[in-house]
C-alpha cells in the first residue's frame, strides 16, 4: 500500500489545520465532479497561503522559496461545485531544506477523504536556486503542522 493510500484511513482531527475553499463553475468537467487538477492547484494554494500567513514568506522579494519537487494524489469520492471543500493540512517530514506536506480534501461535515495528497517542497535560494535551510520563521511555522 502507497504512503498515500494509508493517508485514507486518517479522520480530519489527524490534520491540525482545515481550511475551507469555495468551488467554482468551471472546477467541474464534463463528467459533473470536481476535474483532477483542481486538486492540485487546491493543495498548491492551502500550502502556500500558510507559509505567507503563518510563515511571513513575501513570495516576491524573500531570498528564500519553495520549489515543488513531487506531487501526488488518491482519489477515493468524487466531490462536485457548488459544495465548498475542506482542505486538510499537516506534515509528514521536515528536513533541513525541503518539507512533506500531507493533505486531505473533505466535503463539509465528512470525516472520510475523498482525496489524499503529498506536496514536497525544497526551499532554495531564489538567485542561484540551490538547495538552503528553511529560515527559522518558516520552520516554526511548519513546526506547529508537525505530526
Amino acid at each position: 500500500m502507497s504512503a498515500l493510500a494509508e493517508l485514507a484511513s486518517l479522520p480530519r482531527s489527524s490534520f491540525p489545520y482545515v481550511e475551507r475553499q469555495a468551488t467554482r463553475w468551471n472546477d467541474n468537467d464534463v463528467y459533473g465532479h470536481v476535474n483532477n487538477v483542481v486538486h492540485y492547484m487546491l493543495f498548491d494554494t492551502t500550502v502556500n497561503a500558510w507559509l505567507i500567513r503563518e510563515g511571513g514568506l513575501d513570495i516576491h522579494r524573500d531570498p528564500v522559496i519553495g520549489l515543488c519537487i513531487e506531487s501526488g494524489c488518491v482519489y477515493h469520492a468524487a466531490l462536485e461545485y457548488p459544495a465548498p471543500i475542506d482542505v486538510a493540512l499537516r506534515v509528514g517530514h521536515l528536513g533541513r531544506s525541503s518539507v512533506e506536506y500531507q493533505l486531505a480534501l473533505f466535503a463539509p461535515g465528512a470525516e472520510c477523504p475523498a482525496a489524499n495528497g503529498r506536496f514536497v517542497h525544497v526551499f532554495v535560494a531564489r538567485q542561484d536556486r540551490r538547495p538552503t535551510p528553511i529560515p527559522d520563521r518558516l520552520r516554526a511555522s511548519l513546526e506547529r503542522l508537525t505530526v
